[in-house]
């Protein structure tokens, strides 16, 4: 069965009825936390465990007002590697995470705050 989220307002997201108030990777089974080198970037070292999933898509959660950033570097890693990447703001990023989930192999890596 592949995680669902429930519910997601700054600062907050419920998956599969836990609650989580840090940043988090969302993989097809289980939940870990998100750390990046840079709070507000994403960079290709960010993003290591995600590609051990070897997942088709990765979404990612640029935050309530979107203030992350998702480096052109990663970008073009990504696409060389066949993986489609969805960045938007946290609250769209879940409503497309749980649109596709059940149709892709997905990692979702969510940035909670701003």
């Amino acid at each position: 069965m592949k995680l669902r989220i429930e519910g997601y307002r700054f600062g907050e997201i419920i998956i599969d009825g836990e609650k989580y108030t840090h940043d988090v990777i969302i993989f097809p089974e289980r939940v870990t936390s998100w750390w990046r080198k840079t709070g507000h970037a994403v960079e290709v070292a960010d993003i290591g465990a995600v590609m051990a999933a070897r997942p088709e898509m990765l979404i990612i959660g640029t935050g309530a007002y979107g203030a992350v950033r998702v480096s052109p570097e990663v970008e073009t890693f990504l696409s060389s590697r066949g993986v489609k990447l969805i960045a938007a703001p946290t609250a769209e990023a879940c409503d497309q995470y749980n649109r596709l989930r059940e149709k892709h192999r997905l990692v979702a890596a969510v940035h909670l705050t701003c």
